[in-house]
């Protein structure tokens, strides 16, 4: 069904809206923190140490060192760090 470009769109919302219902029932149920973040917040861009942003990085740049606080950062780590500090 999610071959048919006219139902595509609707099907995989419904299928992530789906999963994010029951994710958040999972983690309330077991005490876990559900946060949602904005699909174009820049986590992996900005220095989970000192919040400076440098600005867009290409995705085949995966370790990157902050200009601000000269910090290293593998950019998923650093992203995980953000989305755990609440951006």
């Amino acid at each position: 069904m999610v071959k048919n470009r006219k139902l595509a769109k609707a099907i995989s919302d419904l299928g992530w809206r789906e999963f994010r219902t029951l994710t958040e029932a999972k983690c309330e149920k077991y005490g876990r923190k559900f946060r949602v973040i904005d699909r174009w917040e820049p986590t992996s861009q900005k220095c989970s140490s000192c919040g400076f942003r440098a600005g867009k990085k290409e995705l085949n740049v995966r370790e990157w060192t902050c200009l601000n606080c000269g910090t290293f950062h593998d950019r998923d780590v650093n992203a995980a760090i953000n989305i755990r500090m609440g951006c």
